[in-house]
C-alpha cells in the first residue's frame, strides 16, 4: 500500500504522517527531509522553483526504486511528498497501478489562518518536523500554487479536516 498524504503549507502532513506510520508500521518518504540534507545546501541565491522541481522529481525516481522494494517484502508506504499539483498525484497513482500497488489518498483540509499559524509556530519552535523556515511569501506561493484534489481524486479518499 502507498498513503499519498495531501495538503497545503501547514496542514499537518508531517505529523499526520508520523502518526499513520506508526499506526501502519510503514515506513515514511519526507520530501522536506530529503530537501533540507541533500539539496538546500547546495542553494545559491539564483536557484529558483526549476532547479528546486528538478531535484525533486530525481529524488523521486529513487524514491519509486525504493517503493518497489518495500512492497515487495510487504512494508507499507507513506508518502509525505507535497503533492501539491494533480499531475503529482497523478504521477504516483499511475505509478502505482502499474506495479499493482494499492493507493489510497488521505487530503488534510485545513483553514488557511490554521495552516499560517501552524507554519509561524513552526518557524519559530523549530520543533521535531521543521526542515527550514517558511515565509510569507513562501506560504503564499503554495497557496496560488496547491490544486485542491478534484471530486474524483476524493471518492476513496480519507479526508481530515479540524
Amino acid at each position: 500500500m502507498i498513503y499519498l498524504i495531501v495538503g497545503n503549507t501547514g496542514a499537518g502532513k508531517t505529523t499526520y504522517s508520523h502518526q499513520l506510520k506508526e499506526k501502519v508500521g510503514g515506513f515514511l518518504f519526507s520530501i522536506d527531509v530529503w530537501n533540507s540534507i541533500l539539496f538546500l545546501p547546495d542553494k545559491k541565491d539564483e536557484d529558483g522553483l526549476a532547479w528546486f522541481l528538478e531535484r525533486i522529481d530525481r529524488a523521486e525516481d529513487l524514491m519509486q526504486e525504493q517503493l518497489l522494494q518495500l512492497q515487495r517484502i510487504g512494508v507499507d508506504a507513506i508518502l509525505d511528498l507535497g503533492f501539491s499539483k494533480h499531475e503529482h498525484r497523478q504521477k504516483f497513482r499511475d505509478f502505482a497501478q502499474a506495479n499493482s500497488i494499492e493507493v489510497e489518498l488521505h487530503f488534510l483540509d485545513i483553514p488557511k489562518k490554521e495552516r499560517q499559524k501552524r507554519v509561524m509556530q513552526r518557524n519559530i519552535k523549530k520543533g521535531a518536523t521543521f526542515s527550514f523556515e517558511v515565509t510569507n511569501e513562501n506560504f503564499q506561493f503554495m497557496e496560488d500554487w496547491f490544486e485542491t484534489p478534484t471530486s474524483k481524486e476524493l471518492q476513496n479518499a480519507i479526508i481530515r479536516t479540524l
